[in-house]
């Protein structure tokens, strides 16, 4: 087996979507025992007040099974974040190297790369989310990673659902033209209408300098083949408008709204926009009755070489969605399959995390990833601040480094979520616990699933800074859990050629999992291309974390 130079502590969170519709099948799962280490749910809830609006709530500082906890930490061993499932940034990033080149640092989002990968955590029988909290050592005295992960139930079988009603918003502008971008969406856009139910509907609305609705809302029953010219019929025209675009396509779903179904938009664009509104939050600022009042949330799924990633990414964040990026037919079919399956119908809406660290245990802590989805802590109960809306069958993972006080036992952390229910909006909550016995494994040890999210998160990291500490590029974003303004690379990486070989195990250990193949192809390319970088090493000096 081989071994990881892990000698400092990390990393991030992650997660990826999981079900199908008919005729679609699943692809590999990697083995994820992910639990607290006695396999008993150990409730708890956030510390603190509750917020204005915040609705039903569990009494602060009390256990859900009424046992009372008997500390409240102080504000800095708070980390609240919302909720994130997408996975568009290790796409690009996959694509980019392929093509040899570097991705953007600003493109590299560490949470995204660990969503990448699925996990096999427990599921809860209704909506909502299970909540597990497990961890290891890492070879770094004092330093751990703790593993908070959250699921949410699949549905038993396609049948089950509710009908959807499906809004596809085209981009044919120019740039489309390009291999890859817009035949790859009309390939996407046949698999999707041959795999539906003939209780679905869909509408087409394609935009380049401006809009149309070429397809009004259309049950699909005898009226696929209605679909299949539709789209066989688009051709790259001009500029991109991608306002005039999101603008229609929610007119047209609102229009073709169906009562007792899952209402969505699906955006599918190189997300380039150079005419009208170009800003995200203009664009959404446009479409912002729809959203609130329909609760027609936005799925983005970015194609091409060139791609605009934070335009994407911000219209998913704050547009109550999610987005994912292609490259080839392979991906595509695992979106429309799996992916976009697990956006239709949701199972939480604005769900959000705090983890609650005990300073008489733990010293400090880091959350790597979700820089841009933090939340004031003090707004974790109030349900008016925006957070995640997750669908059926997926997961969530977020992954800290903590480092224990010396000699430190008994309780780490709480680990709590809030949401609310996608048709009352009545808020909701669960957690869980861990205490230090449940760190004491080793890393090296640790299930597969950990594994996985260490190799990704690490990967991230080491694209985020280039190739040395030396030249590493000014931070993109902050740490949501650190105080400092400069950005702070993971400590003690191990090399890439040393992750590639990680991916390679953990692939042979699951019968060559495709995904960690793709991973360790990934790795090595990034490899090559940074001329052979080694893990900076790093120590408590490399920035300031949250600390007690």
């Amino acid at each position: 087996m081989r071994t990881w130079k892990v000698r400092r502590g990390l990393l991030a969170a992650g997660v990826a979507g999981g079900l199908l519709l008919t005729g679609c099948s699943s692809g590999g799962q990697n083995t994820d025992r992910a639990s607290d280490s006695s396999g008993k749910d150990r409730r708890g809830t956030a510390p603190g007040p509750a917020s204005p609006g915040s609705g039903e709530a569990a009494t602060p500082g009390e256990q859900q099974d009424g046992k009372e906890r008997d500390f409240a930490p102080p504000p800095d061993y708070l980390s609240t974040f919302a909720l994130d499932v997408d996975t568009a940034s290790y796409g690009f990033a996959r694509r980019t190297l392929a093509e040899g080149r570097l991705p953007d640092p600003a493109t590299v989002r560490p949470e995204e790369f660990v969503n990448s990968f699925r996990q096999d955590y427990p599921r809860p029988d209704g909506d909502g989310f299970s909540v597990n909290v497990d961890g290891a050592r890492t070879d770094e005295d004092d330093w751990s990673l703790m593993r908070v992960g959250l699921a949410t139930r699949g549905d038993a079988s396609d049948g089950e659902r509710p009908p959807a009603a499906l809004t596809f918003v085209i981009d044919v502008s120019g740039s489309m033209a390009e291999p890859g971008r817009l035949d790859l969406v009309k390939e996407s856009l046949g698999i999707m209408t041959d795999k539906l139910r003939d209780d679905d509907s869909v509408a087409l609305v394609t935009f380049s300098d401006s809009a149309r609705t070429v397809l009004p809302m259309t049950r699909l029953g005898d009226h696929r083949g209605k679909v299949h010219s539709a789209v066989d019929a688009m051709e790259p025209a001009q500029s991109t408008n991608l306002e005039a675009g999101i603008r229609t396509g929610y007119d047209t779903a609102v229009g073709g709204k169906h009562d007792g179904a899952t209402n969505r938009v699906v955006l599918l664009s190189d997300a380039l926009a150079n005419t009208g509104e170009t800003s995200a939050d203009g664009i959404l600022e446009r479409i912002s009755d729809a959203r609130r009042e329909h609760g027609i949330t936005l799925f983005g799924v970015g194609v091409g070489s060139d791609y605009g990633d934070a335009l994407m990414e911000r219209l998913a964040d704050k547009g109550d969605g999610h987005t994912t990026y292609v490259s080839d037919s392979e991906e595509a079919r695992k979106v429309f399959c799996e992916q976009l399956p697990a956006n239709i119908e949701l199972r939480a809406r604005d769900a959000k995390a705090q983890v609650a660290f005990d300073p008489r245990t733990v010293k400090q802590f880091r959350l790597i990833g979700y820089d841009n989805r933090a939340v004031a802590d003090d707004d974790f109960r109030d349900d008016r601040v925006d957070g995640g809306e997750v669908g059926p069958g997926h997961t969530v993972t977020a992954l800290y480094a903590v480092r224990m006080r010396p000699g430190a036992s008994g309780h780490v952390a709480t680990a709590n979520v809030r949401w609310l229910d996608p048709d009352s909006r009545a808020p909701h909550e669960k957690s869980n616990q861990i205490e230090s016995g449940d760190l004491d494994g080793g890393l090296r040890n640790a299930d597969d699933g950990l594994r996985t999210t260490a190799v990704a998160a690490y990967f991230a990291d080491a694209l985020r800074h280039g190739t040395s500490t030396q030249d590493a590029p000014e931070p993109m974003s902050t740490p949501t859990d650190s105080r400092s303004t400069s950005w702070q690379p993971l400590p003690g990486a191990p090399s890439l050629s040393e992750l590639a070989g990680t991916a390679d195990e953990l692939s042979s250990d699951s019968d060559g999992d495709k995904a960690l193949r793709d991973l360790a192809t990934a790795v090595r390319q990034a490899d090559r291309l940074t001329g052979g970088y080694e893990g900076s090493g790093g120590g408590e000096d490399e920035g300031e974390i949250r600390t007690g």
